[in-house]
């Protein structure tokens, strides 16, 4: 039986954040040659062979360091969710024998229970203990910064995270990727303590903040919970920094290369086009970075396009 998929029509899923159909249509629809074009000449945005995303990444971070260090100049960073390639930073330099005595790094976010309390940095699948644990103790002792120049969230700290970062003159670099709702750190788009018009949202500072499902769906195949789908792993809320520190930094560079286990799979593929072409809108929080001097990565499978592949059924 023959049929046109024109025949079919349906609603999205009333708990998706960005339902704009007519905008769904046309990002999925944007493939490889187009991705990189923006109206914007500050949102760059260039195509990377997923093989060297980490090494751009560290590498980026080191001279950064290295530079601000040798002017002896601060340099404060906003710093991703660590994983171990973090070690290989701290490896670098010690190398180079970089003093990095005023270098002060800011985590954008860290869970936290369902009464808000946030993770305590001994909790091993908690972002303040990777950090410690990948960069902060890898470092040779003589070449760390002072413990207290890096910054983790704390039920004591979060009042003041906002404050801390502006009296230091703001992020010089804030480094991020899209989440499957299109979070930067744990700013949800359906997040009730986000809710507010697009003014009001880009003002808005650190919180605590109710985790997406799709956030804990996507989280809950990180290699730390095991990559079986474990919902129950992954806690329900989280601290995280706002629009608001975002905005604030002097730079920023958004990664997006995300693959199921290395394979073609991938959630971000979708989310990556609404993030960079679609709306600015607090429904998709990456898509601030379109209004603000950013350099965008995007890997080739990313940047592959939107289709069926039958061969792997339904």
């Amino acid at each position: 039986m023959k049929t046109k998929a024109s025949q079919f029509t349906f609603a999205p899923a009333t708990f998706i954040p960005f339902q704009d159909r007519k905008v769904l249509e046309r990002v999925r629809k944007i493939g490889r040659r187009d991705i990189t074009k923006h109206r914007n000449p500050d949102f760059r945005i260039r195509i990377v062979p997923a093989a060297d995303f980490e090494f751009l990444w560290i590498s980026d971070m080191f001279f950064r360091i290295q530079s601000a260090m040798a002017a002896e100049k601060p340099l404060v960073m906003i710093m991703p969710n660590p994983w171990p390639g973090y070690a290989k930073l701290a490896g670098m330099l010690n190398r180079a024998r970089v003093n990095c005595r005023h270098l002060h790094t800011f985590n954008m976010d860290e869970y936290a229970d369902e009464n808000g309390r946030i993770a305590p940095e001994s909790w091993e699948f908690g972002f303040g203990h990777a950090f410690k644990k990948y960069f902060w103790a890898e470092l040779d002792p003589k070449l760390r910064p002072p413990e207290k120049q890096v910054h983790g969230f704390t039920d004591k700290n979060l009042p003041v995270y906002g404050r801390m970062l502006a009296d230091l003159g703001g992020a010089d670099i804030c480094y991020s990727g899209p989440g499957w709702t299109g979070h930067l750190a744990f700013i949800e788009p359906d997040a009730p303590e986000f809710a507010g018009s697009l003014e009001e949202w880009k003002k808005m500072g650190p919180r605590i903040c109710t985790l997406s499902p799709f956030t804990i769906a996507q989280n809950s195949l990180h290699g730390c919970f095991g990559m079986s789908g474990d919902l129950c792993a992954v806690p329900p809320k989280a601290a995280t920094i706002g629009p608001a520190e975002v905005i604030g930094a002097k730079h920023r560079i958004d990664m997006h290369a995300i693959t199921i286990g290395g394979s073609f799979a991938s959630w971000q593929r979708l989310t990556t086009r609404l993030v960079l072409h679609g709306p600015v809108t607090p429904l998709v929080p990456e898509s601030i970075l379109q209004t603000l001097r950013t350099d965008v990565w995007v890997s080739e499978s990313i940047a592959a396009e939107i289709e069926p592949h039958w061969e792997y059924g339904y």
